[in-house]
């Protein structure tokens, strides 16, 4: 552990926002989940969501977790959770940087009934296996089917398997390769955002 100099904090004495902000600036960087869904009726959404890992390799699954509403909807759960319910399946697009400001127009609150596509400028494209659009001007897309939604505390992980798997050509090296480096992956850090910069292996040439 740090030194005896170290800041320490105690969540139980601390407010909600101020122990979500150390973490959030100390688990770093993080990938993010651009998900579309649709609701009942057919309108689409589109969210980013940093709370983004892989839960399984066998078979394939997909970990999201989304947090409560926003304050001017407090008490209330996100239109993604929502849809996700109701339907059951969803899109993980993953962002590349040169989409950065399209997914930032993505995030805004809009109300239930608008579509972010079409706020983001961006083309829904039909899914193999689902009825939930894939972004496709994004190089990566999982087509997702839920398996679980699992509450915690205040949010909800939820578990979706793959089932379909879309590259495009510009981001494949091949043998099941992507191309880091060209497609150009955006990560959330606090409240900023980076991409990655030099890569390497270990053990460095230091040690």
């Amino acid at each position: 552990m740090p030194n005896k100099h170290a800041q320490t904090f105690d969540p139980q004495q601390m407010n909600t926002q101020d122990m979500y902000k150390i973490m959030i600036g100390s688990v770093v960087p993080r990938p993010i989940a651009w998900i579309s869904s649709k609701d009942k009726k057919g309108t689409l959404n589109l969210a980013p969501f940093s709370f983004f890992t892989v839960a399984s390799r066998q078979p394939p699954t997909l970990a999201v977790s989304i947090g409560p509403g926003v304050k001017e909807r407090e008490g209330t759960v996100k239109d993604t959770l929502t849809n996700i319910r109701e339907l059951e399946e969803y899109v993980i697009n993953i962002v590349p940087y040169e989409l950065s400001n399209h997914m930032y127009e993505s995030a805004k609150n809009y109300p239930p009934e608008i579509d972010e596509f079409k706020k983001g400028s961006l083309t829904p494209q039909f899914s193999d296996t689902i009825s939930v659009p894939t972004i496709k001007e994004s190089p990566i897309a999982f087509e997702c089917k839920l398996d679980k939604i699992i509450p915690v505390g205040t949010d909800h992980v939820v578990l979706g398997q793959v089932q379909r798997a879309h590259v495009d050509q510009s981001a494949y090296l091949g043998d099941y390769k992507t191309d880091i480096d060209s497609w150009k992956p955006l990560a959330r850090l606090a409240g900023d955002y980076a991409t990655l910069n030099e890569r390497f292996a270990l053990p460095t040439s230091d040690e």
